[in-house]
């Protein structure tokens, strides 16, 4: 599995490389099945295909999920008033915001190499039960959530959330994201979002703000966390920047996409 660390100035394009380096991923295993002679080696095999990625907006920014509609659980006013970006992702799940103080990862697996993640509810539970074994290395009682969450339990034994993931299947490969808060004004969350309109049985109907919480860690010690849970070695240094380009003209940056006119 390959490593990128890249932050992208434009929070649409930071949207749409997540989604086009699972489509590259996707492309490269079919043409794999085209080509009859295509020899495996480590260069080569389904393992180089993955990636993961590392990156922290440089601003506020509220991410939509793929059927979230932005008047219904984000204050626009808001928003503008803090001048926070709205992006639609193709991944499902709810709307969440992300900044400064909160690391972003993005992991990209092979179908053909782990077939068993083709069941959504092992797809869940692969990548959140490692996240959290390596992240309660250095945070104690990290544990998955709900669906798709990771939790942490405060001071009182009240479980509150510092990760939303969501994740998109494609036909060899999928795409699972997420969010690990660690230094975010919280207060933003609530002042950005309007309550969700589907709530995980744990939230017990709690506000935003006394529903999230920051990990007790350095933004240094959760990306060496998340390495070592996926065993990203070797950088990439040639992702897709011309189909991001493309996916920002075409989709990720249009009003059209984001509030689906």
């Amino acid at each position: 599995m390959k490593l990128l660390e890249v932050t992208l100035d434009d929070p649409a394009a930071n949207v749409a490389l997540d989604d086009a380096l699972v489509e590259a991923t996707d492309a490269r295993l079919a043409l794999d099945d085209l080509d009859e002679h295509h020899e495996r080696d480590e260069t080569q095999g389904d393992g180089a295909c993955e990636v993961l990625r590392l990156w922290e907006p440089r601003r506020p920014m509220v991410v939509l999920g793929r059927s979230s509609r932005a008047a219904d659980e984000v204050n626009l006013d808001a928003c503008r008033g803090v001048g926070a970006s709205i992006v639609r992702r193709a991944s499902g799940g709810a709307t969440i915001v992300t900044g400064p103080g909160c690391l972003m990862y993005a992991v990209v697996l092979s179908y053909r190499l782990r077939p068993e993640l083709r069941a959504i509810d092992a797809a869940h539970r692969f990548v959140l039960e490692r996240l959290a074994a390596a992240i309660s290395r250095i945070v104690p009682g990290v544990a998955r959530r709900g669906t798709s969450d990771l939790a942490i339990c405060d001071v009182a034994g009240i479980e509150r959330k510092v990760s939303g993931n969501s994740m998109r299947c494609r036909r060899d490969a999928m795409l699972y994201h997420g969010t690990l808060l660690h230094d975010f004004p919280l207060d933003l969350i609530g002042q950005l979002l309007r309550s969700p309109p589907r709530q995980p049985d744990y939230r017990g109907g709690r506000e935003h703000g006394a529903f999230v919480a920051n990990l007790p860690a350095s933004v240094g010690q959760l990306r060496r966390a998340v390495i070592e849970a996926f065993g990203a070695a070797g950088e990439m240094d040639d992702w897709p920047r011309e189909e991001v380009a493309s996916q920002v003209r075409e989709k990720y940056g249009t009003d059209g996409w984001t509030y689906l006119l």
